[in-house]
């Protein structure tokens, strides 16, 4: 469908439950691609469910890891995946076939893992009370982030969203931005007055379209930034942000924090109930508040790249938020009408002529129209898929998957001389999950200092309320039991 018919008349985000997604095993994070035609779901049981959300059915299975999926990353045109697993390892998978192309294994259990937004070459990897990493998978290489306070590491680090520069946060709410190339420090700010641990940063998020940019800190408040006036500050002097919010009612930690796509609205997960709060940017007021089911804690929350789509994991299945949809054909042609019933329709004597016998004047503007030849083999770049640097879309990119047919009882013959038997054949391509792969080359990234005897925090005991979700056991939840395995 087209872009430009989906664009709506009034507000731009999303307004109600629009159906769930369920991935049989217990989803942890999700992440859309570039695109916003495939999400990624990592799951409690190490899998990896790729959905194709036209058709909101599952695409693939990607069998990852034996430990729960902690973090997964699309690259740029969406043909590799990075998964980074409770297990410290980080796999690099081809999204087509399913099969792992690279592997490295970390001596401290790893948070986040995020690919270079302009190349997928390079990794980012923030462990677990160490500083942030950058990979080159080419090489198979380790760079260490650059830290402004060694006593005082990375909590939270990312890209920007061209991949030029890295912003990293600890746990006293310092951002510092590092030359993602030359490892160089740019600049550096505090995100409060005080230095205090309750500021310290939970997330950094960028917007796809505008210069901007938000901090999530423990102190409750959301604070969006211009890009640009953190580049060029005076020494000893911090950027006042452009936007502050908060929930002043209920004083809401947040779990994780989002723009939309086209930048104009912020969204942020309470870290107490299923529960998002939409702010539009500009002006700073709460337009919307979307209630989960009583007593689930959220896990994630992501925003589709071009729609008012919003995406939220709790107990272990993937919720879908949407704009209620009402037909009005009117508004795209003014002399539509709606008919109660149906209407006899006297036409003209020469209406349906090949020749207009009643037109007494020809208009030589309208006869040249009949011989206008419209161009249907040239494709243009659809706008909202590409940056404001780029004048074409990438035409590698991976927009969609294709899905084999699951035959029942195939015919004698089928698919050529192959020998093997239907049941065999028929059980390898269920769920059209990857076979068996050869064994995959892990790398070993050896970091000095680095703690090895770290607990991750989703598995961690007596963590925090909202790592609940993830302590249960492995498959179904127990209220879901019975019902269709697909949606």
């Amino acid at each position: 469908m087209n872009l430009e018919l989906l664009e709506s008349f009034g507000q731009n985000y999303p307004e109600e439950f629009d159906g769930a997604l369920d991935c049989i095993s217990m989803a942890v994070t999700c992440v859309f691609n570039r695109y916003g035609t495939l999400l990624a779901v990592g799951c409690n049981d190490g899998r990896i469910v790729i959905w194709d959300f036209l058709t909101r059915g599952i695409a693939k299975i990607i069998t990852a890891h034996v430990h729960p999926v902690c973090s997964v990353s699309w690259n740029r045109n969406s043909t590799k995946l990075a998964s980074a697993s409770t297990d410290n390892n980080v796999s690099i998978w081809d999204v087509l076939t399913g099969e792992c192309s690279q592997r490295f294994r970390f001596p401290s259990p790893i948070l986040r893992v995020q690919f270079n937004p302009r190349n997928s070459s390079e990794l980012l990897v923030s462990p677990m009370r160490h500083a942030a990493v950058v990979v080159t998978t080419t090489t198979e290489q380790h760079r260490l982030v650059p830290v402004d306070d060694e006593n005082d590491l990375h909590i939270f680090a990312t890209y920007d969203r061209r991949g030029k520069h890295i912003f990293t946060g600890n746990s006293k709410g310092k951002i510092t931005i590092v030359d993602s190339e030359k490892f160089e420090l740019k600049s550096q700010f505090r995100c409060s007055g005080t230095a205090a641990a309750t500021n310290s940063v939970k997330g950094i998020e960028f917007s796809r379209r505008t210069e901007s940019f938000l901090v999530n800190t423990a102190d409750r408040v959301i604070r969006v930034y211009h890009t640009k006036e953190v580049f060029n500050l005076p020494p000893d002097k911090d950027p006042e942000p452009v936007q502050k919010l908060q929930d002043l009612v209920n004083k809401t930690m947040w779990k994780k924090c989002c723009f939309s796509g086209d930048g104009e609205y912020v969204c942020a997960g309470s870290a107490r109930q299923h529960a998002l709060y939409i702010w539009e940017k500009s002006v700073g007021n709460l337009v919307k508040i979307l209630h989960g089911t009583k007593g689930e804690m959220l896990l994630d929350v992501v925003w589709h790249p071009v729609r008012p789509i919003v995406a939220s994991i709790s107990s272990g299945v993937i919720s879908v938020w949407a704009q209620q949809q009402v037909e009005n054909w009117s508004a795209f042609a003014p002399d539509f009408k709606e008919l109660d019933e149906n209407v006899d329709y006297e036409e003209r004597e020469s209406e349906f002529d090949v020749e207009d016998e009643d037109r007494s004047v020809k208009d030589e503007e309208q006869e040249q129209d009949l011989d206008v030849e419209v161009d249907v083999t040239s494709r243009n770049p659809i706008p909202a898929f590409c940056s404001s640097d780029e004048e074409d879309d990438d035409e590698n990119a991976l927009l969609y998957l294709p899905v084999a047919p699951e035959i029942d009882e195939p015919e004698d013959g089928f698919g050529g001389d192959d020998t093997e038997s239907p049941g065999k054949r028929s059980a390898e391509q269920k769920e059209n999950s990857s076979p068996k792969k050869k064994r995959t080359k892990t790398t070993e990234i050896n970091l000095d200092g680095a703690p090895t005897d770290e607990v991750h925090p989703l598995l961690a005991k007596g963590g925090s309320k909202d790592k609940s979700a993830s302590k249960k056991p492995q498959g179904r939840p127990t209220k879901d039991k019975g019902k269709g395995k697909n949606k």
